[in-house]
């Protein structure tokens, strides 16, 4: 089956806006990508129609309970999770974890150890460093292999002892765009008696995540980066969750998942998550004759996925053609399932910034940086205040447009 590109694009937007009379070509998707109108109708129609707080016995408050039940209900399903009270939502993926960092660890001693994989974003970096040294607990690193540019199982195993008490791993890799086995890497250090937390901020755009199947304690990712509004999302076992100390204000109740959930939501936003999940089981009525919502979803994902790596293929083989380019990631064909569709480069002498410079004249959005990727930034010897040069890309991107920025990158070093 043809993956309808052109049907799908339709319902975004932005993705019809232009720049300097050049229609935008949004490759920025690692950072946070476009979203369809229905999720936009649905933010705007709750604040228009039913802006309220919630518990109260009047009309736009028991709308507002009903969509802040829906929305963790919706990102149960999404997740594969158990139940809603096993999804906690806030800010972002990074404010959640710097705030159950603090439950996680509460009875951790001085001198246990938080295992943290070196390609970690650094919201799977900082909450950590600072609670270790609130607490005296000790950081060991695990690297991952230059080679596979994957954490291999071996090199876990070897950094674990019984001392340690949190594995922090990468799902997908914001700058190698590398997939990690997590269903393995979490068997190895529970088998070693630690709890695992999972960073998948990167995969949920593009692969079905499964909390059950993966078997971790915790997993948190991005609504944002996923075709919805700004908003994190933590996953926790519920008997986890509920074992754990929360700290929040009196008037918060004690159960889950609000226990975690300071101040007052983003009723808004909520709602455009909901949208954001019927986004996704629309897409997989295209592909599936189920009437399963969990169904729809997984068949939206092999329908991008199957259309995503193609593309990538192409990016990763055009980008090669350039003299001086250099990829930071997987290119070997074969092992496009090994990652997502975000692509780094780095040119032997034209700085990153440069590059992206000249693509954004042309309507060409990248990012450049180290892009909060900061430990594998500097394990792989890159100049931090360098960094790479991003190229996302989404199930709403065309192979068009991916020529369309290896010829502006190849423009870009020539000159």
């Amino acid at each position: 089956m043809v993956f309808p590109v052109s049907d799908i694009r339709a319902l975004f937007p932005a993705l019809s806006l232009s720049d300097k009379s050049q229609t935008r070509v949004y490759l920025d998707n690692p950072a946070g990508t476009q979203v369809p109108a229905s999720v936009a109708k649905a933010v705007t129609d709750y604040m228009l129609t039913n802006a309220s707080n919630g518990g109260g016995h009047f009309t736009t408050s028991v709308n507002t309970d009903a969509i802040t039940l829906k929305a963790h209900e919706d990102a149960a399903l999404f997740l594969g999770a158990r139940s809603a009270k096993e999804v906690v939502i806030g800010q972002s993926m990074t404010s959640l974890t710097f705030h159950l960092s603090r439950s996680i660890c509460r009875d951790f001693q001085p001198g246990d150890e938080i295992v943290v994989s070196r390609v970690e974003h650094e919201g799977n970096v900082g909450p950590w460093l600072e609670i270790a040294k609130d607490k005296g607990l000790t950081i060991c690193w695990v690297a991952f292999d230059r080679d596979s540019w994957l954490i291999e199982p071996e090199n876990l195993k070897a950094v674990l002892s019984d001392k340690t008490k949190l594995v922090c791993l990468n799902y997908a890799s914001n700058m190698t765009g590398s997939i990690n086995d997590i269903k393995t890497l979490t068997r190895i250090a529970q088998d070693a008696g630690a709890q695992v937390f999972v960073d998948a901020v990167q995969l949920a755009p593009h692969h079905l995540v499964d909390v059950q199947a993966l078997g971790c304690d915790f997993l948190a990712c991005s609504a944002y980066k996923f075709f919805g509004p700004h908003l994190g999302i933590l996953w926790g076992k519920e008997e986890t969750l509920a074992s754990l100390h929360a700290y929040k204000g009196r008037c918060v109740t004690n159960e889950l998942p609000g226990r975690f959930e300071a101040g007052t939501p983003q009723f808004e936003l909520l709602a455009g998550l909901s949208a954001t999940v019927d986004y996704f089981e629309g897409l997989g009525r295209g592909t599936s004759a189920s009437e399963n919502r969990r169904d729809l979803i997984a068949a939206a994902y092999k329908a991008s996925r199957d259309y995503e790596e193609p593309l990538t293929n192409t990016l990763i083989g055009g980008l090669q053609q350039i003299p001086g380019i250099s990829i930071v990631g997987i290119t070997n064909p074969n092992r496009v399932h090994q990652r997502v569709p975000t692509v780094s480069i780095r040119h032997d002498y034209i700085n990153p910034t440069d590059i992206a410079k000249s693509l954004s004249d042309k309507g060409i959005y990248v990012w450049h940086g180290h892009n909060y990727a900061y430990e594998p930034t500097r394990f792989l010897g890159i100049p931090e205040d360098e960094g790479v040069v991003r190229i996302g890309l989404a199930h709403y991107n065309t192979e068009a447009e991916v020529n369309r920025v290896v010829e502006a990158i190849d423009t870009a070093v020539a000159k």
